[in-house]
């Protein structure tokens, strides 16, 4: 008898699905995006003194953005008229292969990515705000004029010690 109204409970108020679960497009973009907003709750000590001095247009009249997430990653800080990502790593980045794959597909997609330390923007942010302002402004690789022979793409990940 208990197991008959248990069944006739769950035809009539069936359980919500799983979050992220897979159900339906936009599943993996909603738990990405839901993600992007607990990091931007929760920030290191650094990216909070680096948000600092990025907000409000104070780079170079630049609009940064936080934790955004481009494709399946999300990007720490990114500007999208200069299409660049600013990353604020710890030791557990330093040749981290994830963060290699992750550099390519922003690379394809004509994104620079500068990485920069925990440590440099703790003990010099003001450098590394005029480095990110500085390398803002240079002309994006993508518009630049075509490469004669020989020469290489620029596009490729800076990491930033100042």
């Amino acid at each position: 008898m208990k197991a008959a109204k248990r069944k006739e409970r769950l035809i009539k108020d069936p359980p919500p699905p799983l979050a992220g679960g897979g159900q339906g497009e936009g599943a993996e973009r909603t738990s990405l995006l839901a993600h992007a907003r607990s990091m931007c709750r929760a920030p290191t000590p650094a990216e909070r003194k680096l948000w600092q001095g990025l907000r409000r247009h104070q780079v170079g009249d630049l609009k940064f953005r936080r934790q955004v997430p481009l494709g399946p990653y999300i990007g720490d800080f990114y500007c999208p008229s200069a299409r660049l990502v600013v990353e604020v790593d710890g030791v557990s980045h330093i040749d981290a292969p994830a963060d290699a794959v992750r550099d390519a597909w922003m690379a394809k997609d004509n994104i620079r990515v500068v990485r920069i330390s925990n440590g440099d923007v703790l003990r010099n942010v003001e450098g590394v705000l005029i480095a990110i302002g500085e390398l803002a402004r240079t002309p994006h690789p993508a518009n630049r004029l075509p490469q004669g022979e020989g020469e290489s793409p620029c596009l490729r990940t800076t990491i930033l010690h100042v």
